[in-house]
C-alpha cells in the first residue's frame, strides 16, 4: 500500500509499504477515508524532528524513523481483533491519536496524554493515517454521527484540541476571548470558544484570507498586528483591560510574547502553539499583574463531547477546508500549500489512495 514517510527534515517521501497485518486483540484495522495536515506535521516536515524518534527508539512502541505519518483522520473499520466490543466492520470513525503505557500515574488517572512514555499517531506508531490502512486500539476509536462526513470527520481530532484548550481556559459567558493566530487550530479554537458561549471573541491574524475566515467562523472583530498594535486594539476592545483569556494557536516568538501582553490581569493564557524553538514571555507582566499561564496539548477524554459540538451549525467545515489533494500531492501542493500560500490555505485535506 501506499504511505507517506518521514525520513528526515525536509524529506518526506510517498513509499510502497508493507500492509498492517490483522488487528491483534485489542486493536481495529481502519481504512483511511481522509487525513489532515497538521501543523505538527508541517513542523516536523520544515524543522523536525520534533516527537518523531530519531536516534534511539520509542521507549513504548519500539518505533523509530523513518515513521509513517499522519494522525487526523477519518475512516472505515474493516477488520476487528479479538476481545474489542462496540466496533463492527463498517462503523465510520474518528481516532485520538494517543498511545500510552496504561501503567503510570497518568494512565491510570484518566490522563493518558501525559503518559511519562507516551507514544503518538503519526510520529511513534506503528502506523501513521497518511497511508491506506492502520491498526488502532479500540480505545482510540469514536463513532461519526451520520450527520458528519468522512471529511468533517476528519477534523475531529484537531477541534477536540481546541475543545479541551478552551474547557481548560474556563472561558465562559462573561469572558471576552482572544485567539491568536487564525490558521486551523486558532479557527477552531475561536468556533470552540463561540460555541462555549464566551461573550466576545476576537481573532489576532494577518493573512487576508485566515482574516476573511475568522469573520465567517464568528469572530466578532479581528486585529491585524500588521496593521495596527494589537496592545492598543486589545484595550479598546475590552474597557481598557485587556482579554480575560487568550489562546496562543501561531507557535511564533512573537506571538506567544504578544499573546501575554493582551491578556489582563489576573486573565489565563492557553497556549496551544507548537514551538521549534524556546520562546520567551515577559515575566515581569505575568508576575506583576498575576496572570496565569498553562499549556494545552491532545483533545483527550474530550472526542464525544467534541463530535456533539460539531453537530452545532456554529462549527464551520466548509470555511476550514481549503483544499482536497492525493497523496502523491501532499509535498509539493500541501506541504507547500500550507507553508508558502497562506493567503490561499486554511485546512488541506488528503486522501492516502
Amino acid at each position: 500500500m501506499k504511505a507517506a514517510v518521514w525520513h528526515g527534515r525536509q524529506d518526506v517521501r510517498i513509499e510502497d509499504v508493507k500492509e498492517p497485518s490483522p488487528p491483534p486483540p485489542g486493536q481495529l484495522q481502519v481504512k483511511i477515508a481522509w487525513c489532515g495536515i497538521c501543523g505538527t506535521d508541517l513542523h516536523e516536515y520544515a524543522g523536525g524532528p520534533l516527537y518523531i524518534p530519531l536516534e534511539h527508539p520509542h521507549p513504548l512502541t519500539g518505533v523509530q524513523a523513518p515513521v509513517i505519518i499522519g494522525h487526523e483522520m477519518s475512516g472505515e473499520v474493516i477488520a476487528v481483533g479479538d476481545g474489542v466490543e462496540g466496533f463492527a466492520p463498517g462503523d465510520r470513525v474518528a481516532a485520538c491519536p494517543i498511545i500510552g503505557c496504561g501503567e503510570c500515574r497518568w494512565c491510570r488517572s484518566g490522563s493518558m496524554a501525559q503518559c511519562d512514555r507516551v507514544a503518538f499517531l503519526g510520529t511513534s506508531w506503528t502506523g501513521g493515517a497518511l497511508a491506506e490502512r492502520l491498526n488502532l486500539y479500540a480505545y482510540q476509536c469514536y463513532h461519526l454521527n451520520n450527520n458528519l462526513s468522512d471529511e468533517v470527520g476528519a477534523l475531529v481530532e484537531p477541534f477536540s484540541a481546541t475543545v479541551r484548550a478552551v474547557a481548560q481556559s474556563g472561558a465562559g459567558k462573561d469572558d471576552s476571548v482572544a485567539v491568536i493566530g487564525a490558521g486551523p487550530i486558532g479557527l477552531m479554537a475561536l468556533m470552540a470558544a463561540r460555541i462555549r458561549g464566551a461573550k466576545q471573541v476576537v481573532a489576532l491574524e494577518v493573512a487576508e484570507k485566515r482574516v476573511a475566515a475568522a469573520r465567517q467562523c464568528g469572530a466578532d472583530a479581528v486585529i491585524d498586528p500588521g496593521r495596527q498594535d494589537p496592545e492598543k486594539a486589545a484595550l479598546e476592545m475590552t474597557g481598557g483591560q485587556g482579554f480575560d483569556v487568550v489562546i496562543e494557536c501561531a507557535g511564533q516568538p512573537a506571538t506567544v510574547l504578544m499573546a501575554g501582553r493582551v491578556t489582563r490581569t489576573r486573565g489565563r493564557l492557553v497556549i496551544m502553539g507548537v514551538f521549534e524553538k524556546p520562546a520567551a514571555l515577559d515575566l515581569t507582566d505575568i508576575v506583576f499583574r498575576e496572570k496565569t499561564v498553562s499549556g494545552s496539548m491532545s483533545g483527550y477524554g474530550l472526542y464525544d463531547e467534541t463530535i456533539r459540538m460539531m453537530g452545532d451549525a456554529r462549527f464551520r467545515g466548509d470555511v476550514l477546508i481549503s483544499d482536497r489533494i492525493g497523496l502523491d500531492e501532499l509535498v509539493s501542493k500541501g506541504y507547500y500549500g500550507l507553508l508558502h500560500e497562506k493567503d490561499r490555505h486554511v485546512k488541506i485535506l488528503v486522501r492516502p489512495e
